[in-house]
């Protein structure tokens, strides 16, 4: 394994480097304050100039579609080893991934639509989100069954004629509350009587498909994370033509791994970025603070929070290239292992430094003057989003477990 960064990474990173520090971080504030405008107006969920005209910005310097290796439509695309550098350094700023057209979930969906898409699919949805022109939402999550086992979900998917019907109750449906979100993938159950694994389809469903609602945005810790959003979303006698089906009936299941796997690395190189920027934060705060007549800094206890830190983070970050470089040389399925121990590790560690640092800040630490509290409510999402830690732990497990079956 040779992590070093490729010349391309090299440049790529520079570059993306001076464009946070001249564009991204110096319009942070601009961004709540835009936000907060909309929502005393009584709509929160309106896109923002700020994110609109540096995406504009970013284009122009090539920072673009960096997520989606091996595409013709997107040649810019880096392998998942060669994207980590770059996907953290966005993860320090929450609305730094939409500026270069990397966020969740579309890059998952985009993702999914290069590879099992039809050419037609691809025309019609694939382009504009390529060009940031719309955006999506991806509903498998349900309300009524415990998701972290997706062969409990009820959604119907059934064909009649020249389209499938869908029926059912979605949640969590992120994006889903953005005015450009045009296009939803659906998961839901087509065949009830297949083996438990085959019975599981998705399709594309237009986001004005009538029968489709949207019933009420989630806040995570009373943050709406507007003009995104997470959304309740109920579908009744939903009708998309056949030809919206990916890949064939049943084969829901294989796509979601396919879909999971550069989206969990994904969350957790950013995962490393906002703990970095939080060790960051928590370092000078220390520095400049006064307590007791010595400054916090030369306060053993956090002299060692700040070494583990540094050591935590570290090893989240190898772990997560170790992940990526599975990936890339040997395919997301063989990778399982390590993406499921880095999306249990990346979030927690995260949350660690994230809450220490927030101590470090006091008062301020809980209030929306500093980064923290949003962080902090991101993350602690994350070790529930795209399967909860326990389940992730079960499949570590099951994996150490086989070693030990003899091999005929």
């Amino acid at each position: 394994m040779h992590f070093d960064y490729s010349d391309r990474v090299k440049v790529l990173r520079g570059r993306l480097l001076v464009f946070m520090d001249t564009h991204v971080y110096p319009s942070e504030q601009s961004f709540f304050n835009e936000i907060a405008v909309h929502r005393a107006a009584g709509n929160p969920w309106v896109p923002t100039k700020v994110v609109e005209e540096l995406k504009i910005k970013a284009r122009a310097v090539g920072l673009w579609n960096l997520f989606l290796p091996h595409s013709a439509r997107a040649p810019e695309g880096l392998d998942n080893l060669e994207y980590a550098p770059l996907c953290e350094i966005m993860g320090r700023v929450p609305f730094a991934a939409e500026v270069f057209n990397c966020s969740a979930p579309d890059t998952g969906n985009m993702e999914v639509l290069e590879r099992y898409a039809s050419e037609e699919l691809k025309d019609r949805w694939l382009e504009p989100l390529l060009k940031g022109e719309i955006r999506s939402a991806f509903l498998m999550t349900e309300p009524d069954v415990a998701s972290s086992d997706a062969t409990n979900i009820a959604c119907r998917i059934e064909r009649e004629g020249d389209h499938y019907v869908i029926n059912g109750r979605k949640w969590w449906g992120s994006g889903a509350g953005d005015p450009r979100c045009k296009v939803y993938i659906v998961m839901g159950r087509s065949n009830p009587n297949a083996p438990v694994h085959s019975q599981q389809s998705m399709v594309v469903v237009p986001a004005d498909t009538p029968g489709i609602k949207v019933l009420r945005p989630l806040p995570v810790f009373g943050y709406d994370d507007a003009p995104h959003g997470h959304m309740e979303v109920s579908l009744t006698d939903v009708r998309v033509p056949v030809s919206h089906m990916l890949l064939g009936e049943g084969c829901g299941f294989e796509i979601a791994q396919g879909r999971l796997g550069p989206g969990r690395i994904h969350h957790c190189m950013r995962s490393i970025g906002i703990a970095e920027r939080a060790l960051e934060l928590m370092r000078d705060r220390l520095l400049r603070r006064v307590a007791f007549g010595k400054p916090i800094a030369t306060q053993g206890v956090w002299r060692e929070r700040i070494a583990e830190s540094r050591i935590a983070i570290e090893q989240a970050r190898l772990l997560t290239l170790k992940a990526a470089w599975v990936m890339d040389v040997s395919g997301n399925k063989v990778a399982r292992n390590e993406i499921a121990m880095i999306k249990v590790v990346a979030p927690n560690v995260a949350l660690r430094v994230i809450d220490w640092a927030i101590q470090a800040h006091g008062g301020g630490g809980v209030s929306d003057d500093f980064p923290l509290a949003y962080a902090y409510a991101s993350q602690r999402t994350l070790r529930l989003a795209d399967g909860p830690d326990e389940v992730h732990r079960d499949a570590i497990a099951k994996g150490e477990f086989r070693k030990c079956i003899p091999k005929n």
